[in-house]
């Protein structure tokens, strides 16, 4: 059994592994059903993820929210096809350009990735996909659903629960590692993203990053600095036509990740600019 941490009233989170994903139960005053944040990297764990949660005998999942589309927190999502699947909007089209094509890529030949399992995956995208602000209510309590603009993937939601004072925020923020750019990354808007939290959370709140221990705003307000100083490299090196490897070499010495993680971010970022000048 994995340890589940209360960090609030009603609210556990787990870490589960591989890759350390976080997991969050929410539950409120009424034993009528529980939400889960994340479902897990496939449906063998997502299953093994929905045996955990029935034996902390709190109640059945009648809700699940998926704080973005990448695969380590969508795909066990068919486990659950007796909740209501939330998350933004843009899903189902980033699992069209994105997912879908790696899917079917390691279906093709699980030989080339074996590092994942993803045997007898189905995507499936949120029952109730939401592009403006929406609450949820779970025991009689009430859960703030907030999609985001571009960042981390132009998927990404925030999950507030205001009672308990606790903020969800998937893999926008990465505590047990440097934020990472994946499949649809915007480095340019992610770090503007992150201001526009730092906004709203409160000094006194908790927030629980898509992998890693909980943090607190200073946390998202330090990782948003640096993001800020690779966008801003990226930038300067696209004006300037420099070739991708100096500028990553550079942002990745001025904001301390590691050059492998953002070699990634310097690519999309040109991709990003090129599409915008033409």
């Amino acid at each position: 059994m994995t340890t589940w941490t209360t960090v609030a009233h009603g609210i556990r989170h787990a870490r589960f592994e591989p890759i350390d994903v976080s997991i969050t139960v929410i539950h409120g005053r009424e034993r009528d059903g529980l939400l889960l944040v994340d479902t897990r990297c496939n449906p063998r764990e997502g299953g093994e993820l929905a045996a955990e949660v029935a034996a902390l005998d709190l109640g059945s999942v009648t809700q699940v929210v998926n704080t973005h589309a990448h695969y380590d927190h969508t795909f066990g999502n068919q486990v659950f096809t007796g909740a209501e699947i939330h998350g933004h909007a843009g899903i189902a089209a980033h699992f069209r350009e994105f997912e879908g094509p790696r899917l079917e890529a390691w279906t093709a030949d699980p030989s080339a990735a074996p590092q994942y399992d993803w045997t007898d995956v189905q995507l499936t995208p949120p029952t109730h996909p939401h592009s403006s602000p929406a609450e949820i209510e779970v025991g009689g309590r009430r859960v703030e659903l907030i999609p985001l603009g571009p960042g981390h993937t132009d998927t990404d939601v925030a999950v507030h629960v205001p009672d308990a004072g606790v903020w969800l925020l998937g893999d926008v923020i990465e505590q047990s590692g440097p934020p990472l750019y994946g499949s649809g990354a915007f480095p340019l808007d992610w770090p503007e993203v992150l201001r526009g939290l730092v906004d709203v959370i409160g000094a006194d709140e908790v927030v629980i990053p898509g992998h890693g221990t909980p943090v607190d705003r200073a946390f998202v307000e330090r990782q948003a600095v640096m993001l800020q100083v690779v966008a801003d490299v990226i930038r300067e090196g696209h004006a300037s036509r420099e070739p991708i490897e100096y500028v990553a070499e550079r942002a990745s010495t001025r904001s301390g990740m590691p050059l492998e993680i953002v070699e990634s971010g310097v690519l999309r970022g040109y991709q990003q600019l090129a599409e915008l000048t033409g």
